[in-house]
């Protein structure tokens, strides 16, 4: 399947206000990112960000150095048109997280609500997990969600995977400290319930961590 081309088309199709996991405020992303990385000059990653309007809340707040990776040119076109001038002041990169080449400790954090579960493939997961344990800085952090173990089994016509928190931090594995977790109910435009697991760990790579539970 040309995943990129799905999301694409996506985008292309739908506003962004339109996709079932559209949040006005990213309150609760926001939130986490600011309680891990209260330097507003911290180095923020939004893994799949698109058309998110993370990017808009963490700019307010006077986050400077913000990066927003998206498969779909289109999505991120639509934050950057929502931006305006403000897009200047972010690094906007339109590639595959699996296989982007970005630079090693360049992150202090990195932000993913709603791409990891869309990787049903172990080669996939395992792709992903190299790429947060070269790009995290040591003593960074990784701010995960996915759906829940009581959440959707496909999104926009896709399989996905769901995760408790200890499932999520488990795959995640050694040298991965979880210091936070909680649940969130997303309602969509439509008017649906999605429930989400967040957790935030702490990459401290010299730290051997079993898995909670």
């Amino acid at each position: 399947m040309d995943v990129s081309g799905h999301w694409q088309r996506m985008y292309s199709q739908k506003a962004p206000e339109e996709v079932s996991w559209f949040q006005e405020i990213p309150s609760r992303s926001a939130a986490l990112v600011q309680q891990v990385a209260p330097a507003r000059a911290a180095r923020i990653l939004d893994v799949g960000g698109g058309a998110s309007t993370l990017v808009d809340t963490l700019l307010a707040s006077g986050y400077t150095a913000l990066t927003v990776l998206d498969l779909a040119p289109a999505a991120l076109a639509h934050a950057q048109a929502r931006l305006g001038g403000a897009a200047r002041t972010v690094t906007w990169v339109a590639d595959d997280i699996l296989t982007v080449k970005l630079p090693p400790a360049s992150v202090d954090v990195w932000h993913d609500r709603a791409v990891f579960h869309f990787l049903t493939q172990p080669a996939e997961r395992a792709a992903y997990l190299a790429q947060v344990r070269r790009v995290l800085r040591p003593g960074g952090y990784a701010v995960i969600a996915t759906f829940a173990e009581d959440g959707p089994t496909r999104c926009s016509g896709l399989e996905v995977v769901r995760y408790s928190e200890n499932a999520l931090h488990a795959v995640f594995g050694d040298g991965y400290v979880l210091e936070h977790s909680e649940r969130e109910m997303h309602t969509t435009p439509s008017g649906a319930a999605q429930a989400f697991t967040y957790c935030v760990c702490r990459w401290s790579p010299a730290v051997t961590v079993q898995p909670v539970g």
